[in-house]
């Protein structure tokens, strides 16, 4: 999780996570799943800053339209029934939650959600990068599959060989069809050691994995100098380390003096927006555009370039693919429409949209569709992604730290042009 005002959604973040996106365990997205999935949050006075700092207000009064109540009495005769009818264990918070859930879900829009007390507590944690589970995040497709964004890199998802793209059909025996990405986060969810069994549709085949959960804690940056001049700065979602970390990489690439650098976004879900921005800005002079968001089609905000461009000017290849999402696609659009790197690997995941979170009572929270984002060419990536200017496949024999294929065409193109 495109999850917060976030990219990231398991929920892709999505990983706003689009496409929601939230890390299994999790990195609840950014949202993805898709999804953060999910883009861009700090909390401020009761309501959610965007990265600059500056409130986003919306006219409440009816901005779609709705009459100013529901229909209340329809809502306390479904009670009703329930109270004297069902044949079950119920208690208030139960159905209360339920209530509020499905306001959310009745807007149809798989990254506008509800979060129950204890589920606002876990989708926080994972803001913060801190989570226990099997470290991937998840997105909610177009068709309202749950897929697999991406799973973070040594983590159990990726040892036990989920890749992105992988269909979630079942965990543990449960299927999720009908279910949004919260829901199936929160089964995928559990106690550091363990197991949680995964069915998955690959291409039309399959797979089950039996995968055990662990707590994850990693930071959102790494760098080091590769071939001898070189800066390789790998994100692997934009959490609130990612740009005190990314400007630390940079300062190690200038006392260096590299010739080029490689920003690796493969498989980065997303996540906060104004990470997303001073990132952006390493490249870019100041008042660049980095991206533009709209409320019903009209501009509501755009972020710049803040001129802490210590990179400006070295070469750059920026590597993204299907797993690359929300604040990652923020970047890579950023970089490649000020002309500032060139964009290889394969499309990109495609979350457009922003989230903002709503504090509500007793400790739950909305996390809700805001806007959408642009990219500074002014072109809408939801459900379309991007592509790169070099398209390059995975290697049949590519292996984690080992033989890259779409690295080593990033390092043949910037030391051929």
């Amino acid at each position: 999780m495109a999850d917060k005002k976030r990219t990231k959604n398991e929920n892709f973040k999505d990983i706003f996570k689009e496409n929601k996106k939230i890390i299994i365990g999790v990195l609840s997205g950014f949202l993805i799943a898709v999804i953060f999935l999910e883009i861009g949050i700090t909390i401020g006075n009761g309501t959610l800053q965007f990265g600059d700092g500056s409130l986003f207000h919306i006219n409440s009064s009816n901005v779609n339209g709705l009459p100013n109540t529901l229909n209340y009495g329809a809502i306390q005769q479904e009670y009703n029934i329930l109270k004297s009818n069902f044949d079950g264990k119920l208690s208030a918070s139960q159905l209360q939650n339920g209530i509020q859930a499905g306001l959310t879900d009745g807007t149809g829009d798989p990254f506008t959600e509800y979060f129950s007390a204890a589920q606002a507590k876990d989708f926080n944690n994972e803001l913060n990068n801190t989570f226990s589970g099997i470290g991937a995040e998840l997105g909610a497709d177009s068709k309202g599959n749950i897929n697999v964004i991406s799973p973070l890199n040594g983590y159990p998802a990726d040892k036990a060989g989920i890749k992105a793209q992988d269909i979630i059909l079942s965990v543990n025996g449960k299927s999720t069809a009908g279910q949004n990405v919260d829901a199936v986060v929160n089964e995928i969810r559990g106690p550091n050691g363990t197991p949680v069994t995964l069915v998955v549709d690959r291409a039309g085949q399959q797979l089950t994995f039996k995968i055990i959960r662990q707590q994850i804690e990693a930071p959102s940056v790494q760098y080091s100098v590769i071939n001898g001049n070189i800066g390789y700065i790998q994100i692997i979602d934009f959490s609130g380390d990612t740009a005190q970390l990314a400007q630390q990489a940079a300062n190690s690439f200038k006392s260096q003096n590299v010739k080029y650098i490689i920003l690796d976004l493969r498989d980065n879900p997303g996540g906060l927006v104004d990470q997303a921005v001073s990132v952006s800005s390493l490249w870019l002079p100041e008042g660049k555009t980095v991206l533009v968001e709209k409320h019903n089609n009209v501009v509501t905000q755009t972020y710049t370039s803040n001129g802490n461009d210590i990179l400006q000017g070295i070469p750059t290849a920026v590597l993204i693919n299907g797993g690359s999402a929300s604040a990652s696609e923020i970047t890579a659009a950023a970089l490649h429409d000020n002309k500032a790197a060139v964009l290889i690997g394969q499309k990109s995941y495609g979350k457009g949209t922003a989230q903002q979170i709503f504090p509500l009572a007793n400790g739950a929270e909305m996390k809700v569709t805001i806007v959408h984002w642009f990219t500074p060419a002014g072109a809408s990536i939801e459900y379309k992604g991007i592509k790169p200017d070099i398209v390059v496949a995975p290697g049949a024999n590519d292996s984690p730290g080992g033989s890259d294929a779409q690295k080593d065409a990033a390092i043949q193109y910037l030391q051929t042009h």
